[in-house]
């Protein structure tokens, strides 16, 4: 392996002392003092970029199975609040609370997709909330 110069990422300094020649041995050409001075100012901006606030939005991202993971999750709850509501729906003790959380699943929902088929699901379930929270209201208003 041939080395061809000594810019690399760990270069921070000089060589250090230089050594009397005892011969034709190993040595390094001395770098001028205004590439050190390069180095440090870009070794700074570097710094700047691995700051706390990068790292922790990187983490927060996630790959493509952290996504999919909590698309699952979401739907999950989604389906959970339309079954309570079904079976209130069905025993006739639907509550606002039961549409009001559905309504809230949906709004989580709709924050985080792009996706039109999913949108036009969730408009329909909005709805569906919506005309059954009036039903509730004008029966609370007329008994």
């Amino acid at each position: 392996m041939k080395v061809s110069g000594t810019s690399g990422v760990g270069s921070t300094g000089g060589s250090g002392k230089a050594r009397p020649a005892g011969g034709d041995g190993f040595h390094l050409n001395q770098a001028p003092a205004a590439a050190g001075a390069a180095q440090v100012a870009r070794a700074a901006g570097v710094a700047g970029v691995m700051s706390v606030d990068a790292i922790l939005a990187l983490q927060d991202i996630g790959g493509p199975l952290e996504r999919k993971r909590r698309a699952v999750s979401r739907a999950g709850r989604i389906l959970d609040v339309l079954e309570d509501v079904k079976i209130a729906l069905l025993s006739g003790e639907v509550s606002l609370n039961d549409l009001q959380r559905l309504q809230q699943a949906v709004h989580d929902e709709r924050l985080s997709t792009d996706d039109e088929r999913l949108e036009s699901v969730l408009n329909e379930i909005e709805t569906r909330a919506a005309v059954e929270l009036a039903k509730l209201e004008r029966a609370n208003r007329a008994a």
